[in-house]
């Protein structure tokens, strides 16, 4: 049997993730509501295959809402990488980013997400395919990027693929038939980024580590060596000693921090 391939999606909160998840599924798996309590980096699994039988785990994660963080979502935001990366590497791996925008302008809060999960995260390590939902009003739901790719670009927002979609599940006439186009043109493009050929990265020697320090950037303020090291070893099970040796590489890359 083809193993699962493993599929973390994410995007700022009406971006319309939930429904890029049932589009992709051809039914109702994930619940589509406003989360009253945002937590950096929490994310829910949901399982799906496609007609030729590939099987896929959907990480569906929450990301920033903001393009800078305070001291309560920076930790939150280690606690719960460490956990996705750790969950992701007993599955296989990450197989796919989805990023997922609407079809509008660029803003400082999707360039920090881009960031946050493929530089920061995944060490541009994972293959990213841009989805691009709300266009059913396009006439050629594609054209949105023909006109879009260069301001991505100079912004950069770089992807191996994309997908010009509407998820929008409730609509008549025909923008109901551009619903059903997208479905093809998803799974196509996730078919083509996601395949069985493929090693899901599990991060290596050094991630946290790595992942922390860069992720001092979107920092309100300076983090304290104490706050990191009580997160390590409470949230993510480390010993003391381990989670002292891994703040001061953080402090080796990033002298500014205290």
């Amino acid at each position: 049997m083809a193993p699962t391939r493993n599929i973390v999606i994410f995007g700022e909160t009406g971006a319309g993730k939930s429904s890029v998840i049932n589009l992709m599924a051809g039914q109702q798996i994930a619940h589509i509501s406003p989360d009253s309590h945002r937590c950096t980096l929490h994310w829910t699994e949901y399982p799906l295959t496609f007609e030729n039988g590939i099987r896929y785990k959907v990480f569906d994660t929450v990301g920033l809402e903001e393009p800078r963080i305070e001291t309560k979502d920076y930790l939150t935001a280690i606690s719960n990488a460490y956990g996705l990366i750790n969950t992701l590497k007993e599955r296989g791996g990450v197989d796919l980013l989805l990023f997922c925008i609407r079809g509008g302008r660029v803003t400082a809060t999707m360039q920090s997400n881009y960031r946050l999960f493929f530089e920061f995260l995944c060490e541009e390590e994972v293959p990213l395919v841009l989805v691009v939902t709300n266009l059913e009003r396009e006439a050629n739901m594609e054209d949105w990027y023909t006109r879009n790719v260069g301001h991505l670009e100079k912004h950069n927002i770089r992807s191996a693929g994309h997908a010009c979609i509407t998820a929008a599940n409730l609509l008549d006439g025909r923008h109901r038939d551009k619903y059903e186009e997208s479905r093809g043109i998803l799974r196509k493009v996730v078919e083509a980024h996601c395949n069985a050929s493929m090693e899901g990265w599990t991060g290596g020697q050094g991630w946290l580590t790595s992942f922390i320090s860069k992720l001092v950037e979107f920092f309100v303020g300076r983090p304290k060596k104490t706050d990191i090291i009580g997160i390590l070893t409470k949230r993510c099970g480390m010993t003391k000693e381990v989670a002292r040796q891994v703040v001061q590489h953080i402090r080796d890359e990033v002298p500014s921090q205290s």
